[in-house]
Formats: C-alpha cells, sequence, structure tokens
C-alpha cells in the first residue's frame, strides 16, 4: 500500500505546526497504521501558500499523481491543511473518492474509509472555512477604524508618495508609531503631468504613446503601460478631499467611513481594500467600488476635485473602448508571436476587405504602436498569410521524412537504449542487494552461535563491509529507477507530441479556429518575426524552419 501526505503552511516558520513538522507526525501514524516502510511514502508540501484555494504547486502535483493511482491513501496533519473552502474540500474529497484513495486527518481521527468519518470532515470542513470568514470580518472592521485616522496600513506606496512614521500617544497615554504618506515632489509632477495630458488625449492609448515617445519611466523604471496608467488616474489619492469629491463617490457607490465634515478641502483621500491580490501575491484585482474602504487621509490632497472627477468620467466613458483589434475568433498568434527586434509581442490589428470579400489583418509589435515608431520600427506581418504558413508547416513537422519527426525517432531509440541499459544494471544491482542479504543474514546467524570465538570480530566486520555496500547499492539503484521513470516520461511526450502534430495534419479542415489555436499554444513556445522571416520554436527550445511569408508593407 502507497501512502501519500500532504503538508501546507501560509508562512515559513520552524516552529509549531510546520511543514517539516506534519510530515513527521504523519510518518509517525503511517507506520503505526498501516505498517509502511519509509521509503514506500510519497511527501508532498506547499510552504508559504493559504488553503483558500487550491491554486498550489504540490497540491495540484499531488492531484495529478492521485489520478495514476501512485498511492493509496492520503494523510494530512490537519484537516484545514487541505482545504480552508467547503467546496473546494468537496471537489477534493469526491477526486479521491473516484480514484478509491482513502484520507486520514490525523487531528480530528477522521477516516473516509467509515460514513461517519466522511460525514464528520464535511462538518469540520464548513467549520474551517467559517473560522476563516469570521477572521476576514474581523480584519475588515480593524481596517474600518484604522482608515478613520487616515494613516498609511502598509504595502507599495503610490506614486508620488512614500510612507513616513509617526509617533503618538493613544488614549492610555503610551507611545504608539503610526505611517503617513509624505509627498514626493518630482513624483507628484509626474502625477500631475499624467492627468493634464489625460484630458488633453483624452485617451489611455495615446497617453501611452505620450509617456513611451518622452521616455517616461514609472517609479520602477520601467514603461508606463495602459493599466498602470489607469491606477494612477483612478486612485482617489491624488484626490482633494472637499464636498464634491464626497458626492461623486457616494454616487460611485463608495462607502465613506468618516463624516462629512472632514470633506473641507485641506486634505486628501485614503481608499483602502482597493484590491485584491492572487495566491501567494501573484495576480492583483481590483476590487468593485463597492467594496472600498474610503475616509480622509493624512496627506495633502494634489489633484483638484474638478479635475479628478472629470478623469473618472471621461475613464468610464472610455470603459468600453480599447485598442483597435481583431476578434479573436480571427487570428491564431495573439500571446505566441513576438518582435524579434524589441521583444514585445505582436499583436492583430485589423484591415480592410480584399476584393474578395476576406477580411485582411495584420500583427503589429505592441511596442512599435507604443511609441509611433520611434522605438521599434519593424515591419508588421500579414495576419493572413502567416497564420496560414504557420499551420502549413505545423502541417509539415507531422510527416514522416520532417526534421522533428526524425529528431523525435532518433530521441526514441537513444532512449530505449539507454532504458535497455539501465534494466541490464537494475537487474544486476538487484541479484548483488539480494546475494549481499543473504550473505550477512549467514554470518549473523553463524555469528549467534559463535558470538565467543576468535572469529567474532571478523564476521562483526565483515557483515559491517556488507551492509556498507549494500547501502551504496540501494542509493544506485534508486538514482536507476529515478532515472527510468524520467526516460519512460520523455518517451511519452515525444508521443504525445507527435499524436498531437499527426492528429491535427488529419483534422485541420474539421476543427474550428479555437481548436487550431489551442493546439498552436500546447505545442509552440514562440514564434520570431524579424520584418521578413518567421521562426517557431517549439517548447523545448527547438527552432523550427524560417517561414518566409509576404508581409503587409506598413
Amino acid at each position: 500500500m502507497k501512502i501519500a501526505i500532504y503538508s501546507r503552511k501560509s508562512k515559513f516558520t520552524g516552529k509549531g505546526e510546520s511543514v517539516e513538522n506534519q510530515v513527521e507526525i504523519a510518518k509517525e501514524y503511517a507506520k503505526a497504521h498501516f505498517d509502511d516502510e519509509e521509503k514506500d511514502i510519497l511527501i508532498y508540501e506547499d510552504e508559504g501558500f493559504s488553503g483558500g484555494s487550491t491554486d498550489r504547486p504540490d497540491f495540484q502535483r499531488m492531484m495529478l499523481d492521485a489520478k495514476t493511482k501512485k498511492f493509496d491513501v492520503l494523510i494530512c496533519y490537519r484537516l484545514d491543511r487541505l482545504s480552508r473552502s467547503v467546496v473546494d474540500f468537496a471537489a477534493t474529497m469526491e477526486e479521491l473518492q473516484k480514484y478509491n484513495i482513502e484520507f486520514v486527518s490525523i487531528r480530528e481521527q477522521f477516516d473516509t474509509s467509515t460514513p461517519m468519518g466522511r460525514a464528520m470532515m464535511y462538518i469540520a470542513s464548513v467549520f474551517a472555512q467559517l473560522e476563516r470568514e469570521t477572521a476576514a470580518e474581523r480584519i475588515r472592521d480593524n481596517m474600518i477604524e484604522l482608515a478613520k485616522t487616515g494613516r498609511w496600513l502598509g504595502g507599495v506606496t503610490p506614486t508620488g508618495f512614500e510612507s513616513e512614521p509617526v509617533t503618538y500617544l493613544n488614549e492610555a497615554g503610551k507611545e504608539k508609531t503610526m505611517f503617513k504618506l509624505t509627498p514626493i515632489k518630482e513624483e507628484l509632477k509626474m502625477v500631475q503631468l499624467i492627468f493634464d495630458k489625460f484630458l488633453e488625449l483624452k485617451s489611455l492609448t495615446k497617453l501611452e504613446q505620450f509617456c513611451t515617445i518622452n521616455n517616461l519611466k514609472t517609479k520602477n523604471g520601467v514603461d508606463y503601460k495602459r493599466y498602470s496608467l489607469r491606477l494612477i488616474l483612478s486612485n482617489p489619492v491624488y484626490a482633494v478631499a472637499d464636498e464634491k469629491t464626497y458626492d461623486f463617490l457616494i454616487e460611485m457607490g463608495c462607502e465613506i467611513y468618516c463624516e462629512k465634515e472632514k470633506f473641507n478641502g485641506e486634505f486628501g483621500i485614503m481608499a483602502y481594500n482597493k484590491t485584491e491580490q492572487g495566491e501567494n501575491f501573484s495576480a492583483v484585482k481590483t476590487r468593485d467600488v463597492s467594496e472600498w474602504i474610503v475616509a480622509v487621509g493624512a496627506h495633502k490632497g494634489t489633484v483638484s476635485s474638478d479635475k479628478w472627477i472629470k478623469v473618472q468620467k471621461l475613464l468610464l466613458r472610455n470603459k468600453s473602448k480599447s485598442f483597435r483589434k481583431v476578434r479573436n475568433t480571427t487570428c491564431l498568434l495573439s500571446g505566441v508571436l513576438k518582435c524579434k527586434d524589441c521583444g514585445s509581442y505582436m499583436r492583430p490589428r485589423s484591415g480592410r476587405k480584399n476584393k474578395d470579400g476576406v477580411f485582411v489583418y495584420y500583427y503589429m509589435c505592441e511596442l512599435k504602436e507604443r511609441s509611433k515608431r520611434t522605438k521599434c520600427a519593424i515591419k508588421n506581418a500579414h495576419g493572413n498569410k502567416l497564420d496560414k504558413a504557420i499551420i502549413e508547416e505545423l502541417k509539415n513537422l507531422s510527416l514522416p521524412k520532417s526534421t522533428l519527426s526524425k529528431t523525435i525517432q532518433g530521441d526514441k531509440i537513444t532512449i530505449q537504449t539507454t532504458q535497455n541499459s539501465i534494466e541490464k544494471e537494475i537487474m544486476m544491482l538487484k541479484d548483488g542487494i539480494r546475494d549481499n542479504e543473504l550473505a550477512i543474514n549467514n554470518l549473523v546467524s553463524f555469528l549467534s552461535q559463535e558470538q565467543e570465538s576468535d572469529a567474532a570480530k571478523y564476521i562483526i566486520k565483515r557483515i559491517e563491509e556488507l551492509d556498507k555496500q549494500t547501502a551504496t547499492m540501494k542509493d544506485k539503484l534508486l538514482k536507476l529507477q529515478e532515472s527510468k521513470e524520467a526516460n519512460e516520461q520523455k518517451d511519452e511526450r515525444l508521443d504525445i507530441i507527435k499524436n498531437m502534430l499527426s492528429s491535427f495534419a488529419e483534422n485541420l479542415e474539421l476543427v474550428d479556429v479555437e481548436a487550431k489555436r489551442t493546439f498552436i499554444k500546447s505545442i509552440v513556445e514562440k514564434v520570431t518575426w524579424d520584418g521578413k522571416n518567421a521562426e517557431i520554436f517549439l517548447f523545448g527550445g527547438t527552432p523550427g524552419k524560417k517561414l518566409q511569408p509576404p508581409m503587409e508593407k506598413k
């Protein structure tokens, strides 16, 4: 019986319920209840990941291994180590049950092999989520109370400000420290320029182009993008807190957690709880304004209420507008095609209908478009013709005489040769281990009868030598078995690539654009364009043939 152990902790620590301690406790449980040796135990650890979602690397790896029945029992130290979400927990349990894998939670003593155990686990998961939601409510309540003071609660400061500690005495007379935003004059000049130019140009696209052409950079030294410009323009932190901004924020649906009298035109505005960070602080999502916690800040406002409100109304009007682009149902290479000169993505742009009534589009470098050709002037690629050329080349790759097919066949022969050699060596090691273990048993048996003889010390020495040899052979055997498994996986991947290419070529005329796009992204790492030639790079860094489709001369 194969045992799997899963451990998780949101933050790194070597104390208490660290992932290491969870694993050790689970190992002891497995040894006591399943009589399994440690070598039969698979370990999955996620350090620094919340249980609020299943987007955790080792959790995902564990569920993939569950599908291939690499283990029969999953052990966790505590129920909420697996998940804190009822929905995720229920889905995980259904998945494990589908593959007949039992689940044990040591702390709660639940075992899914019994109906009562399954019922109790669902109940416990409900309480785990309730505890999490209650904690979230407490955090929000605390945030509201702190917001009323106008302080900065931490994190990355907005452009134009830095965080400054301020010491004060609380109601009990104790000295405390809070933080407030203080201005950075040069950065605030940039912010004022961004607001003024946006009102002049009335377009985020044109504002982005202006910043790129004039080499204006963010506080981190990178080019401004539409997203970063929108964040600055929509941030209430710059607005002067007066009666006009108060009324506008109320109209937007914001909850304001201070008296209207404080909106007297003296300070700026603080909006807390504006963004929601993804798992492990990855993606950032802007919350709806109804979830914001708004109050008057302890810093000075820098943009007049009239100007800030005009900008917000203009952003709302332009919300549905974006770059002129081709519908995703048409082009194939968006997100795959890159400019070879500057490394930027090339995006599809609309063109015209030709004499046959076919809609013509082309791919343009993002940096070229943003900078109006001042930072990149690579020629556009004719989208229809380039897409067709890429599809034809991928079809050709499936042919038996193609370079890729020959490479795959050569790699498979090399893998098989290596596997044969590994299997022979594995057999030799297994024979050697078996012979050594038999010899050790015989020597131990002889030693038990001749404990008082002069030969005893030589027998003990020989046993130690054989035991050391056996340990070395076992280590080597383990590495060879891992190499064998890695080669098997590589061989399977080669078969998958070959079958995918063959299937795609056979069914090309039957599938829609979305299916073609999905196939391309599953096998192609990138396609580069140098203004004349396109080059395909398959996953693994393998370059394909250079293609020279006709280009759009723009």
